[in-house]
């Protein structure tokens, strides 16, 4: 068993546990990086193929380091996504240590806290915990278990390609970005249909010219406008955490094109092995995909930070009610553009200036106490 100190870990080594390391080394406070994954970039990797970003490469890049794209203007696949990752923690030489997932974090006697990594320990003064916008624990309803065994059930983080699915009918259930993007694909090889709410289009073509006067406005809206100060950034939070967001690539029309057939309603409970919906109707289909996204799993964070909706208490990424805990990257942490590219610089800049600030106020009480 051994035992480190680190003024700073950060807790998953995605774009928003790296840029807060970028961000701290600019402040020239020392910090570590961990992650239970094999290799940087992995959780990018491991969704389905066909996955683009819904922002070109022009606004991917992280603070210090551009996207590398020939097309400024085109959208980058997952895999350059995870690549570039990888390449810049190495281009910033980020202390990362992959394979080491944090298995309980408390509160240390005297203030910071203790990380519990195996049979080894590592105390720290703050500890950043980025570990994704919505969570990395698959969500789907419990009911899901009673399917017939017959059916092939996947959840979106599990499907990678239509060739996945048996012969037959599918159902894909969540009807946010991955859902539609999901349908669209599969309406290609079999019958498909998609249920649940309408979460709203922007209705603008990500493929058409229009697109590149359209995204800067939009991505000012998403940064300063679309924030938990105004309330229809409020609005939008609980919306998007609780609901998924609106359909940006595929729209209504390219569904309805597809033939997918489009249910408003939810999927409530089983009958006879099949899907059942909440007006009763049965769903004779053959494949379920679950794009019921994600969601978080703290309870290894032994500190009562987390509220009864299962968020962290936090505004801006800071944890008032336990000083030197801070989590960037969630959904909503400032406004709509946490959860993509262009608001993580901001993001974790603004997180990273408060650890700095803790470090000097405590380098000033000793100096006063000496």
């Amino acid at each position: 068993m051994t035992t480190q100190y680190i003024e700073t870990l950060i807790v998953g080594a995605g774009q928003a546990g790296l840029s807060t390391g970028y961000q701290l080394r600019r402040l020239g406070r020392p910090f570590l990086i961990v992650d239970r994954g094999k290799r940087i970039g992995d959780n990018w990797r491991r969704h389905y193929d066909s996955l683009r970003l819904y922002t070109p490469a022009k606004y991917t890049g992280l603070p210090g380091m551009a996207f590398p794209a020939a097309d400024r203007w085109s959208y980058p696949g997952k895999d350059e996504v995870a690549d570039y990752l990888e390449r810049y923690a190495l281009q910033h030489d980020l202390p990362v240590r992959m394979s080491t997932g944090v298995d309980r974090l408390m509160a240390r006697p005297g203030g910071g806290y203790i990380a519990h990594i195996g049979g080894d320990t590592i105390t720290c003064d703050n500890v950043v915990v980025a570990t994704g916008p919505f969570g990395r624990t698959p969500s789907r309803p419990e009911f899901a278990a009673e399917l017939d065994p017959g059916l092939t059930q996947l959840h979106s983080s599990e499907y990678h390609r239509p060739s996945q699915l048996q012969e037959g009918p599918a159902l894909v259930v969540g009807a946010s970005h991955s859902g539609t993007d999901i349908a669209y694909e599969l309406a290609t090889t079999r019958p498909t249909i998609l249920c649940g709410r309408d979460c709203g289009e922007i209705p603008l073509r990500w493929d058409s010219r229009r697109i590149k006067l359209a995204l800067p406005v939009l991505v000012f809206l998403w940064r300063h406008i679309i924030t938990r100060r105004t309330p229809m950034g409020r609005k939008e939070m609980r919306a998007v955490r609780f609901h998924g967001g609106p359909m940006l690539r595929v729209k209504r029309a390219d569904l309805a094109e597809r033939g997918v057939r489009r249910l408003t309603g939810r999927v409530a409970g089983v009958r006879d092995g099949l899907p059942e919906m909440d007006d009763g109707t049965v769903l004779d289909v053959r494949n379920v995909v679950w794009a019921t996204g994600f969601r978080h799993v703290f309870d290894w964070i032994e500190l009562p930070v987390i509220g009864d909706d299962g968020w962290p208490r936090e505004y801006r990424g800071v944890v008032d009610a336990a000083p030197g805990l801070f989590f960037c990257g969630l959904s909503f942490q400032y406004a709509f553009s946490s959860m993509v590219f262009p608001g993580v610089g901001r993001d974790t800049a603004y997180v990273a200036r408060r650890i700095a600030a803790r470090a000097q106020d405590r380098t000033g009480t000793r100096e006063a106490a000496a």
